[in-house]
Order: structure tokens, then sequence, then C-alpha cells
């Protein structure tokens, strides 16, 4: 996603991303320029050994990948769901594909990005009936998709979680855009 940041860490020196270091705020601002090449480097780098990654618990909105405010709100409100979900459970979705595909079903989901209007206006609608659960699941897909370590298999990952997690409707009582 646009919010989320991949960090390296040195396996000799695991402190070398500290707040309020000169690295912290070059690092700050240029994260919303981190490209998916750069992202699919740290993780292969990663696969061999050379760099420990971690997810910060950061969240960035970065202006040139935002629409207007609701894209705004709805990316914060995605973003959130993910942060509820790491601090709720031991969960790694970097390396478990079945937890990434859970926190994205719950944020696509809850975070009212299936908007029917949206999805009937981008021409992605064939019919009323079911299309939330079919846009939650497509959503979902494609962010698992973008994690080198799930990309293989995503459909499976998603489909194999999602039962569950469409459910989970936490920290809501029930689902935000349903009144």
């Amino acid at each position: 996603g646009v919010v989320e940041e991949i960090s390296p860490l040195s396996p000799s020196k695991p402190d070398n991303n500290v707040k309020g270091s000169k690295k912290d705020a070059t690092k700050s601002n240029d994260v919303c320029a981190q490209s998916q090449e750069k992202i699919n480097a740290l993780l292969k780098s990663q696969s061999e050994g050379k760099t420990k990654l971690r997810l910060l618990p950061e969240i960035f909105l970065c202006q040139q990948h935002l629409r207007d405010e609701t894209h705004a709100h709805e990316a914060m409100v995605h973003e959130l769901i993910h942060a509820v979900d790491m601090c709720r459970t031991k969960m790694d979705p970097m390396n478990n594909c079945i937890h990434m595909a859970c926190t994205e079903i719950r944020a696509e989901n809850l975070s009212g990005e299936c908007n029917w209007i949206r999805e009937l206006g981008n021409g992605r609608m064939d019919s009323f009936v079911g299309h939330g659960a079919k846009c939650v699941k497509r959503r979902a897909a494609l962010s698992v998709k973008a994690n080198p370590n799930c990309t293989d298999k995503a459909d499976e990952y998603v489909e194999a979680a999602f039962e569950r997690c469409f459910k989970d409707t936490f920290p809501f009582d029930r689902h935000p855009n349903l009144r």
C-alpha cells in the first residue's frame, strides 16, 4: 500500500532506524517515493539473508496517490485496520500469506473502499447481490499479490481466509457502512 513502509535493518545493527535520528528524518521525507521495485529488492535481500525487514508502526498518506478527501479517509481507515490487526494478534503479514490475506480482507471490507457507488462508476459492478464480498476478494487478492512471498497463490490465500475474516468487524460492533 501507499502508506506502509518496509525498513531495512542491518543484522549487526538492529537499531539503525531510531526515531529522531538524521537517517529517520531522511526516511520520512522520501517514504512516498518508495517504489515497488525498491520494496521487491529489499524483500529479495531478506530472502537471501542479507537484510532483516520489519513493518514500521507508521502510516503515511502520500498526496500524489490520493484523489480526494473521501479517498484519504478510506485509506486512513484501511491502514488503521492493519494497525489494529498488528496490535491485537501476533501476525506476520510479510511472511505469512494467510495473515496478509486476512488483514487485507478486513481492511478492504471495513474501510468503505468497496462502496457500490464507486464500483458502479468504475464499471466493476455486474449485480448488487454479493458485490461487496466480490469486491473485497478482488481488492484483497491484488494486495496479497503485491507481496512477492505470496504472489503465486494469492487467490487461494484470500479464499482460505475469507469467511472468517470478512465476518470480523473488530474494532467496530458492526460493519461501519451498514446503518
